[in-house]
């Protein structure tokens, strides 16, 4: 098995490599945000920073995914763009509602 594995990481170029490795680690940097979030506010929290990192790897992600043919890795990265990005939507709906009230509240 892992004359099969170390086969295939020969076979995919250098570059392709990069942006694997690079994904994931943007991919994997959503949770050392949140970490540090949740460590300067004392509890357990998922900033906005989070769901950017989410998008970044996962878009990065999806591209190697592509680019190797693995259709269960296509699947799953495509998949979860979409809830990264419904969560910010939710958030910045969320923003936007409170901007107006406050302004409703100070006219």
């Amino acid at each position: 098995m892992l004359g099969n594995v170390l086969m295939w990481f020969d076979s995919v170029p250098h570059i392709w490599k990069l942006v694997g490795f690079s994904g994931q680690a943007l991919f994997a940097a959503r949770f050392i945000v949140q970490w540090f979030q949740s460590e300067k506010e004392g509890r357990s929290v998922i900033p906005v920073a989070f769901w950017y990192c989410s998008i970044g790897g996962g878009a990065v992600l999806l591209a190697y995914a592509i680019y190797v043919g693995d259709a269960v890795f296509i699947i799953g990265q495509a998949s979860g763009l979409f809830v990264y990005a419904r969560n910010l939507y939710l958030i910045f709906r969320e923003r936007n509602l409170l901007r107006e009230a406050a302004k409703t509240e100070a006219a």
